[in-house]
């Protein structure tokens, strides 16, 4: 490796706290999202760049703290951890920052799939491997080493599967059934994904109507104000689909606030993904029907495929996340436990 030749400054980013007025939904958003940067790391360390789209989630913040807790000195890594705040301009600033410092490895979790392509040569032609982390991009697979995440195709079709069997469960498998759908942040691989696989089963299925779509931004907020405009344009709901945990929150603020009964089984089947603590203790309350997991703890794969590549071992072209889907049934045994 190289000699380090810049010093690097240490110092924290401040998240704020986002909480709402009704007791199920307060939103404990208390992270530990700090870059750990030290000065002149020792020669034997694995220098580790990684971008981090944001923080706009506990899901994110999570996945965050996974990456930090798995990238330390004591397991031979000095790592540089910059949160992009939701833009891919910063994103591509932060690359081409580690490209010129000439890390050992580039790893990221893109903001969206496309407009990749020229900062991913600049760093193969700087002979730095980059590992995507989470989302996927577009750019041709030659560009990067590997890519860590979760199945967001196959998280969208078990929603749609589980939507088939509940309907069935009710009676209902042959009525019109109006759906709404919160989705994440548009371009990004987790809303292409989920969006696909959840597709992919409503076309199986002539009766399901889906009304409308909208981005909420993976945010409580922005679900709370997408899920007020769909209430006041839409009177007959059945199903709510919210591609995260934190949008389903806000989605349920505004039922709330519309009037809905969440305890009543005359709700609209609210159907989420991530599989937060705080969405699985609302899944034990039948609050939300379904969670499909998307695991934030690729950390420690991250750390491992590092390792292996260090040794001079061949690597997959893709690891993908263990995955659950929770229901009533089952998500009490999983909610005490959970980190995020």
């Amino acid at each position: 490796m190289t000699e380090w030749k810049k010093i690097m400054a240490v110092f924290c980013i401040a998240i704020p706290l986002f909480t709402t007025s009704c007791t199920p939904f307060v939103v404990d958003e208390t992270s530990r999202d700090v870059q750990n940067f030290e000065t002149e790391p020792a020669e034997n360390l694995i220098r580790v760049g990684f971008s981090q789209l944001g923080s706009e989630s506990k899901w994110r913040r999570a996945n965050s703290i996974s990456i930090q807790d798995s990238l330390t000195v004591e397991d031979g890594f000095f790592l540089q951890f910059n949160n992009a705040r939701q833009k891919q301009e910063n994103q591509i600033k932060a690359i081409r920052g580690f490209i010129s410092q000439q890390v050992d490895y580039i790893a990221f979790c893109p903001v969206t799939e496309d407009g990749w392509d020229t900062v991913l040569k600049e760093a193969k032609d700087a002979g730095i491997p980059v590992i995507l982390v989470d989302r996927q991009v577009s750019a041709d697979h030659s560009l990067y080493t590997t890519w860590i995440g979760e199945d967001m195709r196959k998280e969208g079709e078990n929603a749609g599967r589980w939507l088939a069997r509940k309907l069935e469960e009710r009676g209902r498998s042959r009525d019109k059934i109006h759906i709404i759908e919160l989705l994440g942040t548009r371009g990004s691989s987790s809303q292409i994904g989920r969006s696909i696989g959840f597709d992919s089963i409503c076309d199986q299925h002539p009766n399901w109507v889906l009304l409308d779509r909208e981005d909420g931004e993976f945010t409580t907020a922005k679900g709370q104000e997408v899920m007020t405009g769909f209430l006041k344009k839409y009177k007959d709901i059945d199903v709510v689909v919210c591609q995260n945990d934190d949008m389903a929150i806000g989605a349920l603020q505004a039922m709330k606030d519309f009037g809905m009964d969440l305890y009543s089984d005359r709700k609209p089947i609210v159907i989420s993904f991530d599989a937060s603590r705080q969405g699985l203790e609302m899944v034990t309350k039948g609050i939300i029907d379904v969670d499909v997991e998307c695991n934030p703890s690729s950390g420690p794969k991250l750390a491992a495929v590092i390792h292996e590549l260090e040794r001079g071992h061949a690597v997959a072209g893709e690891y993908y996340m263990d995955e659950k889907v929770f229901t009533i049934d089952n998500a009490s045994s999983y909610a005490a436990s959970r980190s995020y």
